[in-house]
């Protein structure tokens, strides 16, 4: 069966006991974070306005993350855990590697269609700092180079006697999935970006 849940998906939990342990209360700040800032962009909310929202006291946010630039990199941080996870999930469950491929564009083309999409999140919160060092760049970066890692190794086992035809490949699926978030940012899941997820299909399964 094909995944159907994009991988930018999350399902916060609810929590209503004053006592709940630090994985509880990380999660309801993370979720938080993840939902104002993509809604708004991270400098346009403030870190009043985020501890209001979570229905935590300020000083329990304040001690999960000391800093506004920590939480940015701690949410970014989770985003990329869970999304190549389910990507590793698909790529280990496969029966084949085509399968694998077909089921990560899949759900990529389902999260460029959800409700309130608008574009990359690690797109979004990196272009807001200048410094390449800040949290924000840096789990961008790392996240663009372990989805371009696990591309390859789908390229990989597609063409497993042309290891340099296999680099080129992963690169390519990587630059198309980027093309098409950004598009799909500005013009929609139906527009390039839908051609930009079909031409990635077909090289998966040529």
């Amino acid at each position: 069966m094909l995944r159907t849940v994009p991988y930018h998906t999350t399902v916060p939990i609810q929590v209503t006991s004053s006592r709940m342990p630090r994985e509880q209360r990380e999660q309801i700040v993370l979720d938080t974070a993840a939902r104002l800032f993509y809604e708004r962009g991270v400098h346009e909310v403030g870190m009043d306005e985020l501890v209001r929202e979570t229905g935590l006291s300020k000083p329990t946010v304040y001690r999960l993350y000391p800093t506004k630039d920590e939480l940015i990199g701690a949410y970014r941080g989770r985003a990329a855990e869970q999304i190549l996870a389910a990507i590793d999930d698909d790529i280990a469950t496969s029966p084949s590697p085509k399968v694998a491929g077909r089921r990560v564009l899949k759900a990529i083309q389902a999260d460029l269609a959800r409700p309130g999409f608008r574009g990359c999140a690690f797109n979004n919160a990196s272009i807001e700092f200048a410094d390449p060092s800040h949290p924000a760049r840096v789990a961008a970066r790392e996240y663009r180079l372990a989805l371009r890692e696990r591309l390859t190794t789908i390229a990989t086992a597609l063409l497993p006697r042309r290891p340099a035809q296999a680099r080129v490949l992963g690169n390519q699926l990587a630059a198309l999935i980027d093309g098409a978030y950004t598009s799909a940012a500005h013009l929609g899941a139906d527009g390039p970006a839908r051609d930009a997820l079909a031409l990635a299909r077909d090289l998966v399964d040529r």
